[in-house]
């Protein structure tokens, strides 16, 4: 027997929202909580090579502001160091640098067609 269908949202725009792996599960669950679906899609980035996750979101254009507050409460910006050599050292010693990361970057996206099959 067929499961029972939910009626169909009214999908208008999609979040894609790359979020660094340790806020992953904040952020879900944090959009689980306001209603939202939410499909994962590991991703690596490209600056420092770090494991993070594409978040993809389909909500209605008015719920945009409250996904993406969301997003801002669950995924916070840190500070890490990186090793880089020192380029006047006759030996090449690494210097510890400070590089924020983390944090949420979010694609908005209209959407002319959706449905459910």
């Amino acid at each position: 027997m067929p499961s029972p269908r939910t009626e169909p949202q009214n999908v208008s725009m999609m979040l894609l929202a790359v979020v660094q792996a340790q806020d992953v599960d904040n952020a879900t669950n944090g959009l689980d909580l306001l209603g939202f679906s939410v499909t994962r899609l590991p991703s690596v980035g490209g600056f420092l090579g770090r494991r993070n996750v594409t978040l993809m979101i389909g909500l209605p254009k008015e719920k945009e502001s409250l996904a993406i507050q969301s997003l801002q409460k669950n995924c916070r910006q840190r500070i890490e160091f990186i090793a880089v050599p020192l380029e006047s050292a006759p030996l090449p010693l690494p210097a510890p640098t400070p590089i924020t990361v983390g944090g949420a970057t979010v694609f908005s996206l209209p959407i002319e067609h959706y449905e459910e099959i």
